[in-house]
C-alpha cells in the first residue's frame, strides 16, 4: 500500500462538490416530502442544501462563509446525518403501543407452561455443565 501525498492526488473542482451537495440535499427533501413522517429527511436535506448555498463557491447562492468553514461544516452536517439515520432506524423498529395487560380470566396454556419449564431446565443444565468445565480448567 503506497501513501499518496495530498498534493499528488487529483482533486475534484469545488463546483462539483457543491453540485453533489445540492443533489443529495434535494433527494433527501424529495424523500421526506413523500414519506408519512417527513421531518427527519426534509430537515437533513435542508441542512445539506443550505450548507452548499452559503459557501463562497461557484454555485453558492449567498456566499456568506469561506470554503475552509464549509469544510468544517461538512463534517458537522455529515455527523448530523449519521445521527439522524441511526435515530430513524431506532424509531422505525420501535413499538409505540402499550402491551395488553395479561388477562387473568384467560385459561392457562399447559403447553406454554411446559415449554417454559423445559427451557429453564435446559438453561440450568447448560450453566451447570459450563460451571463444571470452568472448575476443571483451573
Amino acid at each position: 500500500m503506497s501513501v499518496v501525498a495530498r498534493d499528488d492526488r487529483v482533486l475534484r473542482p469545488f463546483w462539483l462538490h457543491q453540485l453533489a451537495e445540492y443533489l443529495i440535499g434535494m433527494v433527501l427533501i424529495a424523500m421526506g416530502l413523500q414519506s408519512p413522517d417527513p421531518v427527519v429527511p426534509t430537515v437533513a436535506g435542508g441542512l445539506v442544501v443550505l450548507n452548499a448555498a452559503f459557501v463562497d463557491g461557484p454555485l453558492g447562492a449567498f456566499r456568506a462563509i469561506s470554503r475552509r468553514t464549509h469544510r468544517r461544516l461538512d463534517l458537522v452536517v455529515i455527523g448530523l446525518l449519521v445521527v439522524a439515520a441511526v435515530l430513524a432506524v431506532v424509531w422505525w423498529n420501535s413499538a409505540f403501543t402499550r402491551r395488553a395487560p395479561a388477562d387473568p380470566a384467560r385459561p392457562v396454556d399447559r403447553t406454554e407452561v411446559i415449554g417454559r419449564s423445559a427451557g429453564r431446565l435446559a438453561g440450568q443444565a447448560a450453566k451447570a455443565i459450563r460451571d463444571r468445565a470452568n472448575r476443571q480448567d483451573r
